[in-house]
């Protein structure tokens, strides 16, 4: 795949994405195919979050311009997405039962917050941290999301609003969506998943299934299924998103509450962090299918202005969108030229077309997001976990239902400290057979001969205490253990050529085992120290304990002193 306009890494910081005119057409028609397929997913994300379709539509402009003018990613497409679209009707939900006049201008607020976050940790540098986490824990927090997203669907799937209280809420009320069901909007929601599912691959190259399926789903709510009277005749009718204001957004000025403030705040985070993993795991998709390298630091400021664009004109929240990405590197984008053309195009059809959207149902919408959520459940790893890790794959169940069930900072935080907990435990362990102690030649430590047949020359009374690779506070308990094993003894050489890293809580261990041989009159020489290893016991004060001589010598020399002093 040719990567003539890719973009270079650049040496220093630059205010703008990388926008190349060098291929025009691929980014036009790049732009132009991505335009196309988040028209629907706009619509029905913004619908399902419960802050209308115009919020969603203005959301995929907004955060998709300001992403491409200001991001690091060239060949991103930002948009609403199903994950952003879970937290944002929580966020919706729960502000607007606290607050019904302001919860949603609150809401807004809450999306400009989140912007504001994902600008300060790009200023910070933390691009490269915040996706480091245990594929199980990403996994488990996906593929939750996805079920969200599902469940809160079947109430406009069979017909219905969706009810209030969330997954629970859903789940609870679950008897009565299915007795109240309408069946003429069940089958438009049918209707639309079988196209989603079925539609050839001959077809999809030249229409995107969801487009087909919004105005196929549409036409027949008009033509074959009208659902009987409608609402302005006094009957029920088919669920309609309604009229679409055909102008610019208005500006949604910050609305705060101090009894909210607090909720405002962690939820802006949870949706802030969220959008900075969402983008940043599509900017690697990027990554290895133009075969160039994104900047995580500036892609976290550029969503960050867009969300906070997005939120200033009541848009909700958006992130890099692994669907619009991969169509648009496939029509032929190279630059951020694609994803400004794909923002200014969408734009256009929102402002000339707003009022024909005014007939499309909730029934189709609600398909088409059911369809996302399925698809974000990491189904092939959920498959196989349990055949590559039994203990990874209880870490996935548990975030999942943690998402599903709690929340997502319990299910991430949960997650990652039980990850990162089994996987220093497996460190340490590994790390432990690194940490030595032998007085003879016979044992399997890095020697030469010379130093072997030094060592059998102490005949026992002089020990090589030596530790490898690096030594992190796990390992603390095996450098006292293995010290405590120490039998008697005339000269201990502890020796750490071989440390690579030198934790405080290691660092502490090794001078205790130094201090505990002083007091019981051995010779004891510390050997080998450099860097930043030398450098933290020098800062401990360690070297202070022994004589000059004794941490200046190398190996070799300090175990020939050591056979020496025992004649």
């Amino acid at each position: 795949m040719a990567t003539d306009s890719a973009a270079p890494r650049p040496p220093s910081f630059r205010l703008l994405n990388h926008i190349s005119t060098s291929n025009i057409k691929g980014d036009l028609f790049g732009g132009v195919t991505a335009a196309v397929i988040a028209l629907p997913m706009a619509l029905a994300f913004g619908v399902a979050s419960g802050a209308g379709a115009a919020a969603g539509l203005w959301g995929a402009v907004l955060v998709g311009l300001f992403a491409a003018l200001f991001g690091g990613t060239p060949t991103l497409i930002s948009e609403p997405t199903g994950p952003m679209t879970v937290v944002m009707t929580a966020v919706i939900a729960s502000l607007t039962a606290q607050d019904p006049e302001n919860g949603l201008a609150m809401a807004f607020t809450v999306v400009m917050l989140a912007g504001v976050f994902q600008i300060i940790f790009g200023l910070l540098k933390l691009g490269r941290y915040i996706t480091q986490m245990p594929y199980t824990v990403i996994s488990g927090f996906m593929s939750g999301i996805g079920i969200i997203l599902m469940v809160l669907q079947l109430g406009p799937f069979l017909g219905q609003a969706i009810p209030k209280g969330g997954v629970m809420g859903t789940l609870t009320t679950l008897p009565s969506l299915f007795a109240n069901a309408r069946p003429t909007e069940v089958t438009l929601a049918v209707v639309t998943l079988a196209i989603l599912w079925f539609t050839p691959g001959k077809v999809k190259k030249v229409a995107p299934p969801q487009l087909i399926a919004l105005v196929l789903g549409t036409v027949l709510s008009l033509t074959l299924l009208t659902g009987g009277a409608g609402v302005e005749a006094g009957g029920e009718g088919i669920r309609r998103i309604g009229e679409i204001a055909s102008g610019f957004p208005t500006l949604q000025l910050p609305h705060f509450a101090l009894p909210q403030l607090r909720v405002m705040l962690i939820d802006a985070a949870v949706l802030g962090m969220l959008g900075c993993i969402d983008a940043l795991l599509t900017a690697v998709i990027a990554d290895s299918i133009t075969r160039t390298e994104h900047d995580s630091n500036k892609e976290l400021i550029g969503q960050g202005l867009g969300n906070l664009a997005s939120g200033l004109f009541g848009g909700i929240a958006g992130a890099g969108a692994t669907m619009g990405t991969v169509v648009n590197i496939q029509a032929g984008g190279r630059s951020a030229l694609s994803g400004i053309s794909r923002a200014l195009i969408l734009m256009l059809v929102i402002l000339a077309g707003a009022r024909l959207a005014s007939q499309i149902p909730q029934a189709v919408l609600a398909g088409i997001a059911l369809k996302v959520g399925f698809d974000i459940v990491d189904w092939g790893f959920l498959k196989r976990a349990h055949r590559i890790s039994i203990t990874g794959a209880l870490i996935m169940y548990l975030v999942i239902a943690l998402t599903v069930l709690v929340d997502l900072i319990a299910a991430v935080g949960i997650g990652v400290f039980i990850a990162n907990i089994l996987t220093i435990d497996k460190m340490s362990a590994l790390q432990s057979k690194s940490v030595k102690s032998v007085s003879t030649g016979d044992g399997d430590l890095l020697l030469n001969p010379e130093e072997r047949t030094l060592l059998d020359q102490g005949k026992g009374e002089v020990l090589l205490f030596q530790l490898t690779g690096a030594m992190i506070f796990g390992v603390a308990k095996a450098i006292g253990r293995e010290h405590n094993a120490i039998g008697v003894c005339k000269a201990v050489v502890f020796d750490l050529t071989e440390v690579s890293h030198l934790g405080v809580t290691a660092a502490l261990a090794v001078e205790l085992a130094v201090e505990e041989a002083i007091e019981k009159g051995r010779q004891v020489f510390v050997v080998g120290a450099s860097g930043t290893t030398r450098q933290r016991l020098e800062k401990l004060g360690l070297y202070a304990k022994l004589p000059l001589e004794r941490t200046t010598l190398s190996r070799h020399d300090a175990l020939q002193q050591a056979v020496a002093a025992l004649a």
